[in-house]
């Protein structure tokens, strides 16, 4: 599998309105768009550092993941994502290394990404999720 580079760090947040202005505002970072990904459950909003982006992730329902993620752990960072270069070959390296992949097909994400996750019990503790840019 080829790894590009860091595409974003998503971070839990129990509300946008009180939590992007320190992204938008305080640390100055360019906004790129927010976005709603219905499948998922959640708002996501978006800052492009121009080397990576960070993606605050706020919940639409309380039986998406990023709610339960908050119920359990509070806010905080949520996940790391790397841009891959063909992500059904990704699935299936990881696959065939007997890696936990959420997906086995993948879906359609934030800014028409294709995106997988691979399981935190494959990777020391840390949601990853791998995504190929849109054509």
């Amino acid at each position: 599998m080829k790894i590009k580079r860091i595409e974003h760090i998503g971070i839990a947040v129990k509300s946008l309105e009180n939590d992007a202005p320190f992204w938008k505002h305080v640390l100055n970072i360019s906004h790129r768009g927010t976005e709603i990904v219905e499948r998922e459950g959640v708002t996501t909003d978006i800052y492009d550092t121009g080397s990576g982006k960070v993606e605050l992730l706020e919940s639409l329902r309380d039986d998406s993941p990023i709610a339960a993620f908050i119920d359990k752990r509070g806010a905080g960072v949520h996940h790391i994502c790397f841009e891959v270069e063909n992500i059904h070959d990704a699935i299936t390296e990881l696959i065939d290394a007997g890696i936990e992949v959420i997906y086995k097909e993948p879906r359609k994400g934030a800014e028409g990404f294709l995106v997988t996750f691979i399981h935190p019990k494959s990777t020391g503790g840390v949601l990853v999720e791998l995504a190929q840019k849109p054509d």
